[in-house]
């Protein structure tokens, strides 16, 4: 019984994790597509810092297995070609099915421009018997993902 209970509010939990990351990231991208974010005010720290100021309810504080992508794309087709795989416990961006040099950037477009955000946590698994069933990554932690892609309303740049 005590495994069922623990197995339900660790599962509970965790979805409940990826629901605020979603939101959290639904509303970052609303703001950079209608310009109340400026892509020339923007940068890794400040993106980051904008994501945990809403997911500081349920992560740990500082956000640690936070990380972020956040281009440009020609089309909405070069975007669908950019994915992402997990290697050796670790999140490894591609593109048309090889390893992408530039790793994760915040490049955001100007107005009218073609964007995704990618925002992905390293979730980790709170109890042990659940840690080998759950996790699909290094030190017993499972991935969180969300994603928002979006054309830019036409803003002053």
């Amino acid at each position: 019984f005590s495994l069922l209970v623990f197995a339900i509010l660790e599962s509970c939990i965790s979805f409940a994790g990826q629901q605020v990351m979603a939101n959290a990231t639904d509303d970052i991208a609303r703001k950079l597509r209608t310009g109340q974010i400026r892509p020339a005010d923007l940068d890794l720290a400040k993106l980051k810092d904008l994501i945990w100021d809403r997911l500081e309810i349920i992560v740990a504080d500082g956000c640690p297995g936070l990380e972020v992508d956040l281009r440009e794309y020609t089309s909405f087709a070069d975007a669908a070609s950019a994915k992402f795989k997990i290697t050796d416990g670790d999140i490894v961006l591609t593109k048309n099915g090889t390893p992408d040099p530039t790793g994760f950037i915040v490049d955001p477009g100007p107005s009218m421009s073609k964007n995704m955000l990618r925002v992905f946590y390293k979730w980790p698994v709170m109890t042990d018997f659940m840690r080998k069933r759950m996790s699909n990554l290094d030190d017993g932690k499972t991935l969180h993902f969300a994603t928002a892609t979006w054309q830019n309303e036409p803003f002053d740049d």
